[in-house]
């Protein structure tokens, strides 16, 4: 449960359930001679019926009134549910073996990380050439919300993040601690934890002067709880789909907890093209946009503003940034200058 990527390979024709089943265990066999420190999700393209159902969702407004839900999805081996309850249903049970088909649920998705190197190539799934995109595109997000939503950051404004399924430290370090006075890092995979302790320390790293990470959690996101009014932004990357969905919900709702007035959620991940996808491997789940929408709106969140990310390799899931709030966004004036609007508020 930590910042990660991961890779999505579509093959180029259309597929059969025969030829599915037939390219899935080809890209796992190839999986299966990666160096052990890669985490490369190799699946085979949906059916012809799922791949044309995101299309059909912005084309028919029936369909936008059904649940995410009930969207049909796949694994990585290859197997097709019918839904997410589905598979939910064989991931972690019915009501009465529930909490402990979770536990294990849980406890793999650390074992798999637990056997990965404390390295942004390691973390990034053996493509750590993308670091630099990725945090470009992050920041160009952060500094317009920064921006519109603390106007007034320059003037001393203590500023206050935290960085959820923080891995090493590599968005704290690259990203967050030039921007916010204090970042908390919360990591469940202790060795990752004890990477990012040791690169933040004052000596390892060039940080604006009282800029610096203050506390490392070594505590999964199901199990946290923030303290009270304590940050501006709640950073939540590449690791939101190693919850299930109840415990999604749950998260944001004791996390809402955690903002100040005005504070609000950066959620960067994988999306779907529709549906979702499952891996078995590490126990986590890609979403599509269309589930994520449901999701927040059973949270009480509201999208602020959302990007997609520019510049990744295409064999790579679509990844998208969400700004999400508690309260509903305020319409901004047409007559507020654009200049103005986009203008950074960062702190020196």
């Amino acid at each position: 449960m930590l910042d990660r990527l991961r890779l999505h390979v579509y093959p180029k024709e259309p597929l059969t359930c025969a030829k599915l089943t037939q390219y899935a265990s080809l890209k796992l066999e190839t999986k299966r001679r990666a160096k052990p420190t890669l985490h490369l999700l190799h699946v085979g393209r949906r059916k012809e019926k799922l791949r044309s159902a995101e299309a059909g969702a912005a084309a028919d407004p029936k369909h936008k009134e059904s649940s995410a839900m009930e969207v049909s999805g796949l694994d990585s081996d290859g197997k097709e549910f019918k839904n997410a309850e589905e598979m939910w249903r064989e991931q972690i049970g019915e009501d009465g073996e529930q909490q402990e088909k979770k536990t294990q649920w849980y406890r793999e998705g650390i074992s798999y990380w637990e056997g990965v190197e404390a390295s942004v190539d390691g973390v990034l799934g053996g493509f750590g050439n993308v670091n630099e995109v990725d945090i470009k595109g992050s920041e160009a997000f952060l500094q317009m919300l920064l921006s519109d939503r603390f106007p007034n950051a320059r003037n001393n404004q203590h500023l206050v993040a935290l960085d959820c399924g923080s891995g090493i430290g590599r968005i704290t370090k690259n990203l967050l601690i030039r921007y916010f006075n204090e970042v908390d890092l919360l990591e469940p995979v202790s060795h990752f934890l004890d990477a990012a302790r040791e690169s933040l320390a004052p000596e390892n790293h060039m940080a604006p002067d009282m800029h610096k990470a203050t506390n490392f959690f070594c505590v999964p996101l199901q199990d946290f709880t923030p303290e009270t009014g304590r940050y501006d932004v709640i950073w939540v990357q590449w690791c939101i789909g190693h919850l299930t969905d109840d415990d999604f919900v749950s998260f944001f709702k004791r996390a809402k907890v955690g903002l100040k007035p005005g504070g609000f959620f950066v959620l960067k991940e994988n999306i779907a093209r529709s549906g979702f996808v499952l891996d078995k491997e590490d126990r986590s789940i890609t979403r599509s946009d269309f589930y994520f929408k449901e999701l927040f709106s059973r949270c009480g969140l509201h999208i602020y503003k959302s990007k997609d990310q520019k510049g990744l390799p295409e064999e790579l899931f679509a990844v998208k940034m969400y700004a999400l709030t508690a309260e509903m966004p305020r319409r901004v004036s047409k007559s507020r200058s654009k200049v103005q609007a986009n203008r950074p508020g960062i702190i020196r």
